[in-house]
């Protein structure tokens, strides 16, 4: 693993570099293959209480965790057992997902693709002031996978590529703490 390590409001000591590189490290054991980007690590201390951020990107998801505390190797300690328990989480997913796909190949070897129409909509110039844009590449994925992806960026809405329907859906998490889907018409 290579890493990324970054401070805001602390001095990135060696020792706080290597518990971070020892800790994080640990959890090559779930992959079996280099990963192919850097971790990203960001540190910060705000009104005495340090702030652990990591994010690793895997192909076409990302795990990322976020744990303050008041003693920094605290905080990366809780941020490891979350990665951790993300990561084991999406293996078994993955796992559970492709046996089902096995199996539903199987029994439907005689399917015809289905062609999909996709339609332009016109844009209405609105003055908005936009501070941030984001690119990302659409990974084709279903509705729970893409629900577990925005789970573990700790978002509250997800774009994705429904792999049902080729069309571009959002998935967002309701008020009432159930989830809701976006899709076109």
């Amino acid at each position: 693993m290579k890493f990324n390590i970054r401070g805001e409001n602390i001095q990135i000591t060696a020792a706080l570099r290597d518990y971070v590189e020892k800790k994080v490290g640990r959890l090559t054991k779930y992959f079996e293959e280099p990963l192919p980007a850097d971790v990203q690590v960001t540190m910060q201390v705000h009104r005495g209480e340090g702030t652990i951020e990591v994010t690793i990107p895997l192909n076409g998801v990302i795990i990322r965790a976020e744990e303050t505390h008041e003693d920094m190797y605290a905080a990366i300690d809780l941020v490891v057992e979350k990665l951790e328990r993300q990561i084991r989480k999406h293996k078994t997913k993955l796992m559970r997902k492709l046996r089902v796909d096995s199996n539903s190949r199987a029994m439907q070897r005689d399917a015809q693709p289905v062609a999909v129409m996709m339609t332009d909509q016109d844009d209405e110039d609105i003055d908005i002031d936009i501070v941030r844009t984001k690119r990302f590449d659409l990974k084709p994925m279903d509705t729970h996978e893409a629900v577990m992806q925005m789970d573990m960026l700790g978002h509250s809405f997800f774009v994705f590529q429904n792999s049902d329907t080729n069309d571009v859906n959002v998935v967002y998490r309701r008020n009432d703490g159930r989830y809701g889907l976006i899709e076109p018409k």
